[in-house]
């Protein structure tokens, strides 16, 4: 294989310019056969006759526009301290929180905590689940800042509000110090190894 490999090596330092030529037309090649590509399959899986399959086909026959492979936000509020969520105060605060959440664009439904029991048992928090007509990647940028609008004037109205799912808005940006040291020492690295 040594014996081989040198042979190689030295074909394609005396030439070079063929080489050259060879990789280019390679390059050529390979970016030719990448754009005469079939597009890719859709991104649609289904496997008919599973129980899960037609759970998902009844979903979709008869409440069409919920969306059953839709995102979901999970919004949880939190009573003042030393008071009940069920308190008249505060259960108007969330059925002001539901309101809104259910004018949002791309909201398909909001479930009410007190219809569907979804307080804590001491009183003092509930959860609504906010159901979109859209997956999580196709959440616009109006139904993110219509929730953190909601969950602001929810605060704004003395109760604890956090929203959780894959409708929430990510921000992915860099903020740790330790992942800033991390690049640097790899940068340094790099460099060192590869001049």
């Amino acid at each position: 294989m040594a014996t081989f490999l040198y042979t190689l090596g030295r074909l394609a330092f005396r030439r070079r310019w063929l080489m050259a030529l060879l990789w280019v037309v390679i390059f050529c090649g390979a970016g030719f056969a990448a754009s005469s590509a079939p597009p890719p399959p859709a991104d649609t899986f289904s496997m008919p006759g599973t129980e899960s399959q037609k759970a998902f086909d009844l979903l979709e026959e008869k409440f069409p526009d919920a969306g059953a492979d839709g995102a979901s936000a999970r919004v949880v509020v939190r009573a003042p301290e030393g008071e009940k969520i069920s308190a008249p105060a505060q259960r108007s605060q969330v059925a002001a929180l539901i309101a809104r959440l259910e004018k949002s664009p791309q909201v398909a439904s909001v479930s009410d905590p007190f219809t569907t029991k979804a307080v804590s048992r001491d009183g003092s928090t509930a959860y609504a689940v906010a159901t979109y007509t859209v997956p999580a990647p196709e959440v616009g940028d109006k139904t993110h800042e219509a929730l953190d609008d909601a969950l602001a004037q929810a605060r704004d109205s003395g109760l604890t509000a956090e929203a959780g799912g894959d409708a929430v808005k990510i921000d992915a940006a860099m903020s740790g110090t330790g992942e800033k040291i991390g690049i640097l020492v790899s940068a340094v690295v790099l460099v060192l190894t590869f001049g």
